[in-house]
């Protein structure tokens, strides 16, 4: 099983695609993101409401809306998205089993539960060196990374593509709401 969701990383891919978005081009809605991922739209959409109650996009409504990164990519840490979508959680719950020792008998002595526990310490020490890591990265990173290792016309070409569905958007029948990524939009929380 592992500690960060799924949807931390459908998040960063989803961001990824932000990240040349310049403020003048059109804001690319959840609905294309989703198609060029290969991810159900509803998903994408309750991955950008968290991503939103972060500020780390920012949205606008009508039918070429859609969002932006709120701020630079340089700026959104790796650990900005695992907390905005997966929220704060501990690596580690210290369950202190070390007071419950047999030979005790329900009287533990002040030296064997006396601060932290030896188990939750090293713990403790290994949250903290995540974190690091994660804060120390950003989005900026992981797009670089990405743009060494693709071909050298991917990015544009993905660029290109949404852009193209930004401008040829017309108005969906099927739904009398709002789309995807608008104002109003409600969505259930990601499990």
């Amino acid at each position: 099983m592992s500690f960060f969701s799924s949807g931390v990383e459908y998040g960063l891919h989803c961001l990824l695609c932000l990240v040349d978005t310049k403020a003048g081009a059109s804001a690319v809605s959840t609905r294309d993101i989703a198609e060029l991922q290969g991810l159900p739209v509803e998903f994408v959409a309750k991955i950008f409401t968290r991503l939103q109650r972060a500020n780390l996009v920012t949205s606008s409504a009508g039918l070429h809306g859609g969002f932006r990164l709120a701020r630079d990519a340089r700026e959104i840490s790796v650990l900005d998205v695992v907390t905005a979508i997966d929220g704060e959680k501990s690596l580690f719950e210290c369950k202190e089993i070390r007071d419950r020792c047999a030979v005790f008998e329900g009287n533990a002595p002040v030296w064997a539960t006396q601060g932290v526990c030896s188990i939750h310490a090293v713990m403790l020490e290994a949250e903290k060196s995540m974190r690091s890591v994660l804060s120390a990265c950003s989005l900026a990173d992981i797009a670089a990374t990405v743009q060494a290792k693709a071909d050298p016309g991917f990015g544009g070409a993905v660029t290109d593509w949404l852009m193209h569905r930004g401008t040829n958007r017309r108005p969906r029948k099927d739904l009398t709401g709002p789309h995807p990524g608008e104002e109003g939009d409600s969505l259930v929380e990601l499990s």
